[in-house]
């Protein structure tokens, strides 16, 4: 059974353009890392300034091997000031997940 994690980060609204900017331009290392099945950056529209960044992971050791890679560091790292992480870590919380059940287009099961 699949994990997802959901990174929520708080984003001040003069400070999300910068957030999105700093996906936009990521090297997508993620995407090849074994174990990954999908990634979402979901912006708040209304009732919220939280981001959710959505992650699923073929299983929690998968996730866990990511989180501890070097291409992990160098994604959430920045480089110098002008690449430097836009949200602050203290305003960050990870929640975590099994997917029980889950469908897609014409009820096709993955």
């Amino acid at each position: 059974m699949s994990v997802v994690k959901i990174n929520v980060v708080t984003m001040p609204e003069d400070k999300r353009e910068r957030f999105e900017e700093r996906f936009r331009g990521r090297a997508g290392a993620v995407e090849t890392t074994e174990g990954f099945e999908w990634f979402e950056l979901l912006r708040p529209v209304e009732g919220t300034d939280a981001y959710l960044v959505y992650t699923r992971w073929t299983t929690e050791e998968a996730y866990q091997a990511w989180q501890s890679s070097q291409d992990f560091d160098r994604a959430h790292a920045g480089g110098g000031d002008t690449l430097a992480p836009a949200a602050e870590r203290s305003k960050n919380h990870l929640w975590s997940y099994e997917v029980v059940q889950s469908s897609g287009p014409h009820g096709e099961k993955s």
